[in-house]
Order: C-alpha cells, then structure tokens, then sequence
C-alpha cells in the first residue's frame, strides 16, 4: 500500500481525532483555560503513545507544559529531525463572530472549523498520519530517520518559557534538522514552502520639552515644541527611496539570493487585488522592491501610534510639554534586534533639538530573523517530497511575522525547513478559523515523503 492510498483510507479517523483535540479550548493566554492547556498536552502525548511513539513525556515549564515524543530509527546512525509545532490555541473572541462553536468543531464538506484547526493543531497532527502512512508504504517498523516531535504550549503567549525548555533539554533534542509546521502556503493549487521569517523589536519614545504646557500665545515659537521634534525625528527616519535613515540600520541585512528572487517572481501575486485586502489604494516602499520582497525580505519602521499635547474637543492654544510615539521594526536575517535598538537610541539622541531629552524603552529583548538556505540538501529534500505530493513544482515564500524559529535554530544548532499546508485565508487568530482537510492530507502525505527523503540527503 503507497501513503496516499493509506491516508485517503484513514481520513475519517483523522479527522475524527483532530475534532476530539479540538474540542480542548487550549487557551495559553487566558488563566481559566490554563487547565485545558493541560488536557491538551496529555490529549496529544495519549495520542502519540497509541500511534507507536517509543518515548512520549509532557515536558513541564514554568507556564504552560509542552510534549515530546520520540521514534527511534533502527539504524542509529540515521539522521534525527525535530519537529515542532504548538498545541496552545488564539482565544476565541470576539464569541457573538463565529458562525459556530470554536470548540465543537464542525465538518463542512472538505473543510473543518474550530479554533485551533490550522493553527496549529491541525498541522501537527498530519505528522502523526504522515509517520504511520510511511510505514505502510514501505514496511517498516520504524521510520528512516530518528523522528522527534517537540510540540510547545505558549505559542499563542510569545513563548516567554520556551527558550529556557530548549536550553534545559538541548542534549535531549539534539539533531540535524529542524521542520516546523505552523506557517502557510501561497494557495491550495500554489503549494508553496516558507524559507524565512522576518524578526521584530519595538519601542516607545517619550520626548519631553517644558516641565509644563505653555501658553503658545506668550511662549510659542520661542522655546522647542517636543511635538515638533517628534514630528521632525519620526518623518526624518525614511529617506526619499522609502529607506530606513537610522545610521547603520542595513549593515547586517542579509541580501535575498537572484534564486530566491526569480522564486518569489514565479508567485501569482495579483497586486491590485492585494491592495484591495489591505483596504489601500497604493503600495509603498523601499525604492528597487516588489511588493513581496517589501514584506519578506526588506527590513522596516512603522509608527504605530503618537500623540502629543491636546487632542480633546475645543482648542487649546499650547506648546506642549511631551510627545510619545510607538515605532516597531522588522528585521531580517543576520540583524540582531539588540544591536538595532542600540543604533535607534543613538540616532534618536541626535535627532534632538537643545532643550528636549527623550526616553526611549523597548518591550524586550525583540525577536530574531531566521532563514533557510534553499540550496541546502535539506530543503531540497523537502521541497521534493512536498512535490511528489502535490504532484507540481513548489514555489518559495516567506512571511513577514515573527516566532520563537530563531530560538530554535539557534540553541539545537540545526538548521530549518518549513514543510506547512495552512492557507492565509484560515482565519488563523480570527472568528471562523477552518482548515482545509484535503491540504492536511497532502501535508501527511508530505511529510510520509519527507522522512524518506531525509534519510537520503542527509546521508550524502
């Protein structure tokens, strides 16, 4: 029996046993579902020990617990692959938007709906029918490779304990590779794989000028107006080309290879019909990029918010005494978040007009970038064995969020490939999130391909 006839004979358990998982509102950022986050876990780690999983353990953190099972190759000398995914879910609000219950999934013809179903509970669960699916086709009793599935349960918290669960169980996770399977394709006939999450910081900047708001009658144009400065510092931080003007801001920017580009280029990227999404009526940015490279694989500065003196009804005729403003940046590889928010703190400091003094406080250390070599054996293997699954070329992209991959990547020493079938229309974090059950089969698909694939390219 191949994989595909395999998994298209399970289906019905499958997805039988993701509405079950489903059911568990695994709400990582509400305190009353803390304990649902548990059964989550143990739901998971019941589940994978009936699949045939060697080692299965719930990992505890300091918040909520993660799971980890292992499949041990019979060769010992095969390649291990981590991987990972979250069994944490979005809250569900707003509750009076969803057409149906979040968790009572419901099964509409080819598509399922409840919190949780593409992000990311669905996704991890194909590697489970994937596994299974592998060893049908090809006999065996464990798979090609040492298969080790780390499955998070902060994800949807900002991971605050993540890092610290990698660094005390790194000799546990040591391997050669690392899959993550919670991100997107392009589109259902467009498979595509992610090569690259950009990463992020952010800041507030408090401006301070006069101790109190003056009169601008008797004080104005005579003493500097931190509005004004702020106005001056936030429209001086792009030049003409639509750049970055913070000194030093592109010194580590890792360049998008002329491969990648010609990928990204391939993409039937409807502009037009984007900005109709993005409820706009022109693009923008740096000067020389096309849209998708813009969001991808370019840097940014955005100001999120400012505010300054008196924005109630009425007039009132001051110099005000401050001005705030909130800026994030997305980074990409190779720019250290730390390293930025240095350079932004000096270029800040120059901007400053005599008079005013500024306060500028980041929300944390920031995220870091990560990226996949797209000429590494690695992704070539998974780009394969995701073709031989849909059955046409798979396309690159990337996305413009950040998560705890970086992390990852960095602490195990294993590079990533994103093998994903979620699509950017799942409603993932919004009312009606659904995923498309015959994409979660060809993710099983792909990944029963993956392993072999893998076992293959690793070796050489």
């Amino acid at each position: 029996m191949d994989a595909r006839t395999y998994i298209a004979e399970h289906r019905g358990e499958f997805v039988a046993e993701l509405r079950e998982w489903l059911a568990i509102p695994s709400v990582s950022a509400d305190p009353a579902h803390h304990g649902d986050v548990r059964r989550s876990a143990e739901w998971l780690a019941r589940h994978l020990a009936a699949v045939g999983f060697a080692i299965v353990e719930i990992w505890e953190t300091d918040g909520m617990p993660a799971v980890f099972a292992e499949w041990p190759a019979a060769d010992p000398d095969a390649p291990t692959v981590v991987v990972y995914g979250h069994h944490d879910v979005q809250p569900a609000d707003p509750a009076e938007s969803w057409q149906t219950d979040p968790f009572d999934p419901v099964e509409r013809g080819d598509r399922l709906i409840g919190r949780g179903a593409s992000d990311d509970k669905g996704q991890v669960l194909f590697h489970s029918l994937g596994v299974r699916a592998g060893l049908a086709a090809s006999g065996a009793a464990a798979p090609p490779v040492t298969l080790k599935l780390l499955v998070e349960g902060e994800e949807e918290s900002g991971s605050p304990n993540f890092a610290g669960l990698l660094e005390r169980y790194r000799d546990r996770l040591a391997c050669d590779i690392v899959v993550i399977s919670d991100t997107t394709m392009w589109a259902a006939d467009t498979p595509s794989m992610c090569v690259g999450m950009r990463g992020m910081t952010d800041c507030r900047i408090d401006l301070y000028g006069p101790e109190v708001d003056l009169h601008s009658g008797s004080f104005g144009g005579a003493v500097p107006n931190p509005a004004r400065a702020m106005a001056d510092l936030l429209s001086d931080m792009h030049d003409a080309g639509g750049r970055v003007a913070v000194p030093g801001f592109y010194d580590d920017v890792a360049e998008i290879s002329t491969e990648e580009r010609e990928l990204l280029a391939k993409l039937p990227f409807d502009e037009a019909e984007w900005l109709r999404t993005a409820s706009s009526t022109a693009t923008a940015g740096e000067t020389g990029y096309s849209t998708l490279e813009r969001i991808w694989v370019r840097p940014t500065a955005e100001i999120n918010g400012m505010w300054s003196g008196h924005t109630g009804a009425g007039t009132k005729t001051i110099v005000p005494r401050s001005a705030h403003a909130k800026v994030s940046f997305r980074l990409v590889p190779d720019q250290e978040p730390l390293r930025i928010q240095e350079r932004v703190r000096d270029y800040v400091e120059a901007a400053l007009p005599e008079g005013v003094r500024a306060d500028v406080r980041f929300s944390g250390p920031g995220v870091r970038a990560c990226a996949s070599d797209i000429t590494s054996p690695a992704v070539r293997a998974a780009r394969s064995a995701m073709g031989r699954a849909f059955g046409t070329e798979v396309l690159f992209t990337r996305e413009g969020g950040s998560g705890p991959e970086a992390d990852i990547a960095d602490i195990l020493d294993a590079p990533l490939v994103f093998v994903a079938v979620g699509l950017d229309d799942d409603r993932i974090h919004a009312p009606n999130e659904k995923v498309e059950i015959p994409l979660l089969l060809k993710g099983a698909e792909s990944a029963a391909h993956l392993w072999e694939e893998l076992a293959a390219a690793l070796r050489c």
